[in-house]
């Protein structure tokens, strides 16, 4: 395989709309194992590319930086509300798998994140075990949301084909399936003409994503190497802090996600309430992976800057020293 420079993988990160780094700072570090990392999982191949994509029924994206292959699975069957306010299926209410392959090439890992209505949860519990995949995690993402919506987690591992033809198998009778989705129906405006994205992106410190008239931002933590079952888990397989914008600039929706080790957590914690965004869920999605990673979820209203600052400041307590509590 040709080495992958530098500015390869800087461009082809930020033209995704993922961020390489958690700051500035570090991006020199940070680069460096970026590229050993990319350059230590073997890439999925064309064969096993169209494998997946055959098995799904959607064609995805592969990020050959990370060597991950995802399809994104957005619910928009669904008309969701926070707090009585009509928000975009792009606001959060969207899932994904991934594959990659495993760092000794002999394997490959399947991730996912799945949107579920309480009464679809169970029974796609049932499906996925029979069909050889796992469950890691299940739970909230929000307050207020109406309907009520939980998040399951699944992974597996094995051939390529034989895990997309599993999960294919597993969600095929969902709403879930790609080919049960109903169109999207394009909005008259985008997030580009709703948000003063210039100045959300100087807060953050890093581009973002237009996804209608929502705003995304991906952080993955690349200042962390994370393995479970035998693969490095990457910015694109779900090892990522992220932040979304709903609604107009003065009165914005912020829902998001942050990746933290277990000494990040209360520093976390103590920074989103200062800026008065509310936690809604803390939990793991992995199993078995190393270093332990916990997820936090957060939701806050008001103008989009002002929030944005709050995600940052959260941002800034990771990589960190924090003193953790001594039992």
């Amino acid at each position: 395989m040709s080495k992958i420079t530098r500015r390869e993988i800087i461009t082809g990160i930020l033209a995704t709309g993922t961020a390489l780094t958690l700051n500035q700072t570090t991006l020199a570090q940070t680069t460096e194992k970026t590229e050993s990392s990319a350059l230590r999982t073997p890439p999925l191949t064309e064969a096993e590319i169209a494998a997946i994509e055959t098995a799904v029924g959607k064609k995805g994206r592969y990020v050959e930086a990370e060597s991950v292959y995802t399809i994104p699975l957005p619910r928009n069957d669904l008309k969701v509300t926070i707090k009585g306010e009509t928000v975009p299926i792009s606001f959060g209410f969207g899932g994904w798998v991934s594959v990659k392959k495993t760092l000794d090439g002999k394997a490959a890992v399947l991730m996912s994140d799945t949107v579920l209505l309480q009464e679809e949860v169970n029974p796609l519990i049932s499906r996925a075990q029979a069909n050889g995949l796992e469950v890691s995690a299940i739970h909230n993402h929000f307050f207020y949301e109406e309907p009520r919506i939980f998040y399951m987690h699944l992974h597996g591992t094995g051939d390529v084909a034989g895990l997309a033809k599993s999960y294919a198998a597993s969600i095929k009778s969902t709403k879930l399936f790609p080919a049960n989705q109903t169109a999207q129906t394009a909005p008259t405006k985008t997030a580009k003409e709703i948000f003063d994205l210039p100045a959300l992106d100087k807060i953050v410190g890093t581009p973002g994503t237009v996804n209608g008239t929502a705003y995304k931002f991906t952080i993955g933590r690349t200042d962390q190497t994370v393995t479970a079952m035998g693969a490095e888990m990457t910015t694109n397989v779900g090892l990522n802090s992220w932040a979304a914008f709903a609604g107009t600039t003065e009165t914005a929706h912020i829902a998001g996600d942050i990746a933290m080790l277990e000494s990040e957590v209360n520093a976390v914690i103590r920074t989103l309430r200062s800026n008065d965004l509310q936690v809604v869920a803390l939990h793991h999605h992995m199993l078995g992976e190393s270093p332990r990673i916990i997820f936090l979820h957060y939701y806050g209203k008001g103008g989009a800057t002002k929030l944005a600052e709050g995600f940052r400041f959260a941002l800034n307590e990771l990589g960190k020293k924090h003193e953790t509590m001594k039992m």
